[in-house]
């Protein structure tokens, strides 16, 4: 039984509900979900974590706050940061995040946003629990935050991981994991590709990132987590192994790095 080690569920992108999806999900062989709450204020946050209260059989939260709104937590009387802090020591929530570093369109100005990534390091430091770290075109900075702020001390996971081996090498270095979405199944991934071969299949996880980046062959359709089948699918491909193998090592990844049992 797969693992969706990140997505996305809150009524901002299922309006419906999570638990339609969730079904889906199980119905394909998704037996857990690492639902994740961020926004422009702490609303997705707390609706992740009522969600694994209300199914702690198969959904944990994290919670935290995306790079883009990195500003939100320094803007003058801001409590956002020290809601996702009591957030972050609930029991149902099993990481920080997804926190870090985006370059590509600098919603938040870059200071800014890693001084918030440090401060969100700092947090996960305070109530031990592991960090899922967002990077886009940030790679130096971000390898350098979490060395220099200590992050080794919690690990964590590289979520949607879309860099290469040298990257991939650091980062497995400092103690993360590597979280591969539906991005590895497109065409153009060569090098994302080439590290989902590489990477030790202890370290490896899978996720959706959904409504995002659906897997070929369901590329541009919004996502959800029973696609997360296909992602792992072609992950297994390019390793030369079966489904259920892979299936098996990132079910155990998951349970090691998140600290908490999902079904089998």
């Amino acid at each position: 039984m797969l693992i969706d080690s990140h997505c996305h569920l809150d009524g901002t992108y299922f309006p419906a509900g999570a638990d339609e999806p969730i079904a889906r999900a199980q119905a394909a062989g998704v037996s857990g979900f690492v639902v994740i709450g961020v926004g422009e204020t702490t609303a997705q946050a707390q609706m992740a974590v009522a969600l694994a209260r209300r199914r702690p059989e198969c959904v944990a939260a994290a919670v935290g706050v995306h790079p883009h709104d990195a500003s939100v937590v320094t803007a003058e009387g801001s409590t956002v940061f020290a809601e996702i802090e009591t957030l972050s020591r609930e029991d149902a929530v099993v990481a920080v995040g997804e926190i870090g570093l985006d370059y590509h369109y600098d919603p938040s100005p870059r200071e800014v946003q890693r001084e918030v990534f440090a401060r969100f390091i700092a947090l996960a430091r305070a109530t031990g629990k592991p960090i899922v770290v967002h990077t886009r075109e940030a790679a130096a900075d971000t390898l350098e935050l979490l060395a220099s702020e200590g992050a080794r001390d919690v690990g964590g996971i590289i979520h949607c991981f879309s860099e290469d081996r040298p990257f991939a090498e650091k980062a497995l270095d400092l103690g993360f994991d590597l979280s591969f979405s539906g991005i590895v199944t497109f065409k153009s991934a060569r090098a994302i590709q080439d590290v989902a071969a590489w990477a030790p299949l202890d370290r490896v996880l899978v996720e959706t990132d959904s409504p995002y980046l659906a897997p070929i062959p369901l590329r541009g359709k919004p996502c959800e987590p029973a696609y997360v089948v296909h992602t792992a699918r072609h992950v297994a491909a390019l390793r030369g192994i079966d489904l259920g193998t892979l299936a098996e090592a990132t079910h155990a990844n998951s349970e090691r790095r998140f600290r908490r049992a999902f079904p089998t």
